[in-house]
């Protein structure tokens, strides 16, 4: 699985994966933003709460890393040994937003309907969802030309989900449900302090999924520095790794 051809065949379907995503993104929006202007909503607001949903930013910068990832192939990855340190990078960021993404939904969300702005399209749904996810889940054990991560990459990707948390808590009592007239609006009721369970529910479900991104991101780094390219490393202590990984980068900004 690590020849040529397969690394082909895969940045192919990467590519393919892309354009589903994009696809399910985008039909979900117009839906959202029709139905809100048919029935005289506030379109505007509901544009931002689309794009303040953590499946559709994830899913997102799924896409875009996605592509990355298949262009660079195509333009100069054919000859080389590992993918660049940024994409390998963002490449566990959105593995670990996706599979969260996926748990999460189908754990806790699937038989809930979120104020989105429309109900949902059900293949988008899944794209989305469960696709979406088990995509980029296949992406870690098979994707080619894997480069190993300095255990401090955790830390960056966890960043994005923290972010996300203190923007959505703080935004979510400035904003007035376009659906329901409420003068709040969060996107998933686990986050919402106004539902029955307070802070304190809202408070356990942030630690609970924190954790869960803390641990799925420390188990992504460490199956990348058993699989990645620098294979004459020991990846049990990671020995010149971060040497490595500064060599790299450096190397990366001057072919820039």
């Amino acid at each position: 699985m690590r020849s040529k051809a397969w690394a082909q065949t895969w940045s192919v379907m990467r590519l393919a994966m892309a354009a589903l995503i994009i696809a399910a993104v985008v039909a979900q929006l117009a839906k959202s933003l029709s139905t809100a202007a048919e029935l005289g909503r506030d379109v505007g607001t509901t544009l931002a709460n689309f794009f303040s949903f953590f499946t559709i930013l994830s899913n997102s910068l799924t896409a875009v890393v996605l592509i990355w990832a298949a262009v660079w192939f195509f333009t100069r990855g054919r000859q080389a040994d590992a993918e660049p340190p940024a994409l390998a990078l963002s490449l566990a960021c959105v593995t670990t937003y996706m599979i969260i993404t996926g748990v999460v939904y189908n754990l806790l969300l699937r038989q809930i309907e979120l104020d989105q702005g429309s109900a949902p399209i059900p293949w988008s749904n899944e794209v989305l969802h469960l696709i979406g996810p088990l995509f980029l889940l296949a992406d870690l054990f098979v994707g080619p030309l894997r480069r190993a991560l300095p255990w401090r990459a955790v830390w960056a990707i966890i960043a994005f989900p923290i972010l996300w948390v203190l923007y959505t808590m703080l935004r979510g009592s400035l904003v007035t449900n376009p659906v329901t007239g409420d003068p709040y609006w969060y996107p998933y009721p686990f986050l919402n302090p106004y539902g029955s369970g307070g802070w304190s529910t809202v408070m356990f479900w942030i630690v609970v999924i924190s954790t869960a991104f803390l641990v799925l991101a420390t188990l992504i780094v460490w199956w990348g520095r058993r699989v990645g390219a620098e294979r004459e490393l020991d990846h049990l202590t990671g020995d010149h790794l971060e040497d490595e990984w500064g060599e790299a980068r450096q190397a990366e900004v001057e072919g820039r």
